[in-house]
């Protein structure tokens, strides 16, 4: 965009998700940020030279913060397999781990990662948070992997899932692992940073856990892990010590402000409640929760809680409208009450929401000040948006392809419904042959 700023005039602009949309308003962005909100007659009288952007047809709405993906699990999309996993256990034993994490390489989650990021850019989402786990790929798959976001220039956070499944010398690089790539992401001081991150209780001895959160706190990032996506998790931790996963995180004096707790399915009250007296960060996949049979995460219990939680993909559908869907209508019918994850609420959790929970700051909203990453959505619908609809509307009969605009950092990276210096054709072939030479390994 040019450095003497730009003006957008859209039909609607949704400020922050909790709050009404606003018509007839209009932002400025200058130098990567939003640097006012106006009507258009205060914006056009205050920066006559200006550019102007017009969009009568569309809402400006900030952009989707994919909280929690694995980028490389599209490879997995129609694998083969003899039988169907029965369980979320069988899930990962049978299928999962075998078949894809341990099958993985460098070039296997580039090539992933090259195909999400122009689907991520597509269906607006301008930030969010990977992990890896591929045992086998180790070491350098993260700093590889950063170079493919950076050519995007969307604003990602990295991360391996150490593990001592394999081995305990296995989970030691993995632990390195995230070290360097947070060490590249703060050399590099760009879109693209890193954090540290383990697996599960059950496949990571707590002494392992406590080395993960020392070397977090000395490079100052979150520790993110998976939390009871399943009833195995829970029950594990019970029988061993007869307190359930999260109990044991706080037994062990890590459950605070800088732990990030993916998933979170199978939780108790009282783990709800010590999540929120913790300040722990809580993401939510509510579609891939379905997929491997985990159930159905707590939300409304969260939220009402007052913890700090974010939407993610796990990496399963990457239109992130669908992910909205899937946390609107879901909840409803668990809870038998349509007023349960209100539009709005949903559209916070896939913004704002998102961006606090992997501690990206100033992101989420169109607030002057703030990170200039946002949307412009198309409007072109049977029936007529207004101030009390427009969140239901969107999130209810949209999808990647009314996104017109994405804009990154102040930079725009799909216009005119493409998205730019992306050669679709030839990333979806790579991308099937990727994903043939995987099923091929894991046969």
């Amino acid at each position: 965009m040019d450095k003497k700023g730009v003006l957008i005039f859209p039909q609607w602009l949704v400020t922050v998700a909790l709050e009404s949309p606003k018509n007839g308003y209009g932002v400025r962005v200058l130098d990567g940020q939003f640097d006012a909100v106006g009507t258009r007659e205060d914006l056009l009288a205050q920066y006559p030279d200006d550019g102007i952007w017009e969009r009568p047809d569309q809402v400006l709405i900030p952009g989707f913060v994919d909280a929690h993906t694995h980028l490389y699990g599209v490879l997995a999309h129609g694998i083969p397999l003899s039988k169907a996993p029965d369980g979320f256990m069988p899930f990962l034993e049978d299928f999962w781990w075998p078949l894809v994490e341990d099958q993985l390489d460098s070039e296997l989650v580039n090539t992933a990662t090259d195909w999400n990021c122009s689907q991520m850019l597509r269906s607006g989402v301008t930030s969010f948070y990977d992990c890896t786990e591929g045992p086998y790929a180790l070491p350098g798959v993260l700093t590889q992997q950063a170079e493919i976001v950076k050519k995007w220039g969307l604003r990602g956070i990295l991360s391996f899932e150490a593990t001592e499944r394999v081995s305990k010398e296995n989970g030691v690089l993995g632990l390195q692992e995230n070290l360097d790539m947070i060490k590249w992401g703060k050399q590099d001081n760009g879109l693209v940073q890193g954090i540290m991150c383990f697996h599960t209780t059950f496949t990571c001895s707590d002494e392992f856990i406590l080395k993960a959160f020392a070397l977090a706190k000395e490079h100052d990032v979150l520790t993110h892990m998976h939390c009871s996506e399943g009833h195995y998790e829970p029950q594990a931790m019970l029988a061993r010590n007869g307190l359930r996963t999260i109990e044991h995180y706080d037994a062990l004096g890590v459950l605070g402000p800088e732990m990030l707790v993916s998933q979170c399915v199978q939780i108790s009250e009282n783990e709800i409640n010590l999540l929120a007296k913790r300040g722990a960060r809580v993401t939510s996949m509510p579609l891939s929760n379905c997929e491997v049979g985990g159930g159905i995460a707590p939300l409304p219990e969260l939220t009402a809680a007052g913890i700090t939680l974010g939407l993610g993909s796990d990496g399963y559908i990457t239109d992130f409208f669908e992910v909205m869907r899937g946390a609107f209508l879901i909840h409803k019918a668990a809870h038998t009450d349509p007023r349960v994850m209100p539009a709005n609420l949903v559209w916070h959790l896939a913004t704002a929401g998102g961006a606090k929970a992997i501690g990206m700051e100033k992101l989420g909203c169109v607030v002057p000040g703030w990170k200039a990453d946002f949307m412009l959505v198309k409007t072109v619908l049977p029936t007529p948006l207004s101030e009390h609809n427009l969140f239901e509307q969107l999130l209810l009969y949209c999808n990647a392809s009314h996104v017109d605009t994405v804009v990154v950092a102040g930079q725009v990276k799909k216009a005119n419904g493409i998205v730019l210096d992306a050669d679709m054709d030839n990333l979806r072939l790579k991308t099937q042959q990727a994903a043939k030479r995987l099923w091929q390994k894991a046969a």
